[in-house]
């Protein structure tokens, strides 16, 4: 039996570097999982747009896709627009919806690997405040995901103190938490955004992390990025075996 096509459901944007960070991380999957397809469709701005993937799916035979959100939390998005436009796909396909990308462990190591890349070395971990700046929603499940994940980052990682930080929606913006760890004492700030590809909403945070010593760069293609997206393709095709740990 063929694998199910994987589509990966991105956001869209304007910024044509969000298009490019998203095709350079399907690249990556793609080049992990030879011989699995993969797809990407955008939810808006962007073509190919989702309803014309999963009709160009239809037209070729396809019978089972996974649609996997490429976001970072449980919010508007993966709860109810993309569910509509799943819903509308074509009748023979069967369609499976995978579960966000996080939280999870690899998208913390994915935040160290951007943090390194950027000059902030672990010798100044105890002395170093650090900003998780995500781009913002106004659904607290979000807003609390966020929050328990600069918690345990800190807890696990030793890193003097973690503060997130919100480009929209919800506060402090990244300039509120730089200058929160400022008055903390931290000797070092960094900020590290909390996000996939570039944007406006990015763009923000690096605009308030001004006041920072180092500002490290969006998640994009990072190996743990696209480790995460075939484990939650592999979670909804295989359910039963994801709830057993196997």
């Amino acid at each position: 039996m063929n694998a199910p096509v994987l589509l990966v459901v991105a956001h869209g944007s304007r910024d044509p570097r969000h298009a490019a960070t998203v095709h350079a991380l399907v690249r990556r999957v793609r080049a992990m999982r030879p011989g699995l397809r993969v797809e990407t469709g955008f939810l808006d701005f962007t073509l190919p747009s989702v309803p014309g993937v999963l009709e160009s799916l239809a037209r070729e035979g396809v019978r089972d896709v996974v649609a996997l959100p490429l976001l970072l939390t449980r919010a508007f998005h993966a709860k109810s627009d993309i569910p509509a436009v799943l819903r509308a796909a074509p009748a023979r396909l069967r369609v499976r919806q995978a579960e966000v990308l996080g939280p999870d462990p690899l998208l913390v190591a994915a935040l160290e690997r951007r943090l390194a890349e950027a000059g902030q070395t672990g010798a100044d971990r105890g002395s170093t405040g650090v900003v998780l700046a995500s781009a913002g929603s106004s659904d607290p499940e979000a807003v609390a995901v966020i929050d328990t994940v600069a918690r345990e980052w800190r807890r696990a990682a030793g890193w003097r103190a973690v503060l997130p930080a919100y480009a929209s929606a919800a506060l402090p913006r990244t300039e509120g938490a730089v200058a929160e760890l400022r008055a903390l004492g931290c000797a070092r700030v960094a900020v590290a955004p909390y996000v996939l590809a570039p944007g406006f909403l990015p763009d923000r945070i690096a605009r308030g992390a001004a006041g920072a010593d180092v500002l490290a760069d969006v998640l994009g293609p990072a190996p743990e990025v696209a480790r995460v997206l075939l484990g939650r393709y592999d979670a909804a095709r295989h359910p039963l075996r994801a709830a057993l740990g196997a």
